[in-house]
């Protein structure tokens, strides 16, 4: 079977208009991390603000994404994104006015950075999820690619126009070409009309929804090793990034240009890392690949903390550039591809919580060892936490991308009631009878911790799984659901790969058709003033 074009996803117009005016907008913002990270280097000479300038940009994501992950699984994501870059461009032209009155102080510079960081937090969440909406399954993959691409095309060329933007204009002009650099991109949203999704229930609340993502990600032990690795590149591979300003600053010559130099070889070199991604994963499994961003992104930081020559950290920023693009968009890729549509916002947002949860803290971290050890010794121990994070793969692998077929089975119907029930009454308790014959007994098993899985999953709790002790072939599953739409929606969630346990189930009953399924409601009252009425009129034998 042939690789898809790693070109595929322009195939299609709607993801090529909005990748070409997305590229506007990384430009813009490039362009104003340059301005911010030199402006603090002229307010401060504290090595920690400098490095938390980077900080303010990850931590809102790591505080907000899963708040944002929820929103876009439950409302409308265009929408969401139209907000998003609102703030975005309201926060960046308040921040060039500020600056342009020369009022910024380094801690309204981390607050009004930490702002455009909420936006970005909200942005990102639908906007990952929105591939799926863009691409078909099969450019997945390449269109995760074509976004990295894209964004490190603007960083091999932003951060150096930001460098002569900040040296020619000031900070305050580097600020405005962000403001205006939103503009493309929210005119071609307006006009981008995505597939309606069908609902058969409310949306959920959002608190439930929350607890559902969360559930989701801890049962499925695949995305949290995605996790966890993340979270670990990403408080350690922060490093250079985070203290980049210093380095330019170490230079005779140093400067805003060539802070913009250094970080357009970044860029340059996470260009060269996306075009080589396709062809490193066709010869590597997953975890040889992060292994090798691991140890290349350490290799760079041990250069940076020996040599004092800005050619040579040119050069060594080039395979940390292309070990970034490696590392996250594999992260990234694996978990679209190992979640459902109807939770695939609120893994990619708690995907997004732990690895810049992870930057968030290591721009701390390595701002403090700056400060007490050196600017060398920090890049030092950053590498050192990098060899050791590719050092734990041998326990802790990779996994391979999803193959299961993560598309909805479609065929649930919700039964009809007898009882007036409403949305959100409960708990739903929730039996199926099953005959087993006693030799089968051992394979019922194994499929029931299989579906004991799948069930928790996806919301049921208080599973467990009885034998009648007077007939050993008769076995009920039973399982709590909060309300009666949480049931609907339980049921809605069956994937066609849970399909197979289903049928395979279904296969060993040897009742009369179907296992049985008892559907009841809790009653914590024994008065007949609360009991629910029935629908229609259903005659009583004896009455």
């Amino acid at each position: 079977m042939s690789r898809p074009s790693a070109l595929a996803p322009f195939r299609h117009k709607a993801f090529r208009t909005l990748w070409a005016a997305t590229l506007v907008s990384n430009f813009g913002g490039l362009v104003q991390a340059v301005g911010a990270a030199w402006m603090m280097t002229q307010l401060t000479d504290s090595a920690t603000l400098v490095a938390l300038v980077q900080a303010s940009n990850t931590l809102p994501i790591m505080l907000f994404a899963l708040l944002s992950g929820a929103l876009a699984d439950i409302f409308e994501r265009k929408r969401l994104l139209l907000i998003a870059l609102g703030v975005m461009a309201s926060v960046s032209l308040l921040l060039a006015v500020v600056a342009g009155y020369g009022w910024l102080d380094p801690y309204s510079l981390l607050a009004l950075t930490f702002l455009i960081g909420m936006g970005q937090a909200l942005y990102n969440p639908p906007w990952q999820a929105s591939m799926g909406d863009l691409v078909p399954r099969e450019d997945l993959p390449a269109a995760v690619t074509l976004n990295s691409v894209g964004f490190n095309l603007m960083r091999s060329v932003g951060p150096a126009a930001g460098g002569l933007i900040v040296a020619a204009y000031g900070a305050a002009a580097a600020f405005a070409v962000n403001a205006f650099s939103y503009v493309p991109l929210i005119f071609a949203l307006t006009r981008w009309k995505p597939p309606l999704r069908k609902r058969d229930v409310p949306p959920e609340p959002l608190a439930p929804a929350i607890a559902a993502g969360l559930r989701y990600v801890v049962l499925s032990p695949n995305l949290v090793r995605v996790l966890a690795r993340g979270a670990l590149f990403g408080l350690s591979a922060v490093a250079v990034l985070a203290l980049l300003p210093l380095i330019a600053t170490e230079h005779p010559e140093g400067g805003s240009l060539t802070l913009g130099l250094l970080l357009g070889c970044y860029g340059f070199g996470a260009i060269m890392g996306a075009a080589a991604n396709g062809r490193i994963r066709e010869r590597m499994n997953n975890e040889s690949v992060v292994r090798v961003a691991f140890m290349g992104f350490a290799a760079s930081c041990l250069i940076l903390s020996a040599s004092d020559n800005v050619l040579v950290q040119g050069l060594a920023l080039l395979p940390a550039g292309a070990s970034w693009v490696l590392a996250l968009s594999l992260f990234n890729v694996t978990v679209q591809l190992s979640t459902p549509r109807w939770v695939v916002a609120r893994a990619l947002a708690l995907y997004q919580t732990a690895t810049f949860g992870g930057m968030a803290a290591g721009s701390w971290l390595w701002g403090m060892v700056a400060d007490l050890q050196g600017l060398d010794a920090a890049l030092a121990w950053a590498a050192g936490l990098l060899i050791f994070g590719a050092v734990i793969g041998h326990w802790f692998s990779q996994p391979e991308f999803g193959k299961l077929d993560l598309d909805p089975i479609g065929r649930f119907r919700a039964p009809e009631l007898a009882l007036d029930l409403r949305g959100r009454s409960g708990p739903i308790m929730v039996m199926v009878d099953y005959v087993i014959d006693i030799g089968d007994t051992p394979e019922f098993l194994r499929l029931m911790a299989r579906r004991r899985a799948i069930r928790r999953r996806d919301g049921a709790r208080n599973w467990a799984l009885l034998r009648d002790l007077e007939n050993p072939r008769h076995w009920s599953e039973s399982y709590h659901i909060a309300t009666w739409d949480e049931y609907v929606r339980h049921n809605l969630r069956r994937t066609r790969s849970d399909d197979e346990v289903i049928l395979a189930l279904r296969a060993l009953h040897r009742g009369e058709g179907d296992p049985h399924v008892h559907r009841m409601i809790e009653r914590h009252s024994v008065s007949p003033g609360d009991d629910l009425p029935l629908i229609g009129k259903i005659e009583v034998p004896g009455s």
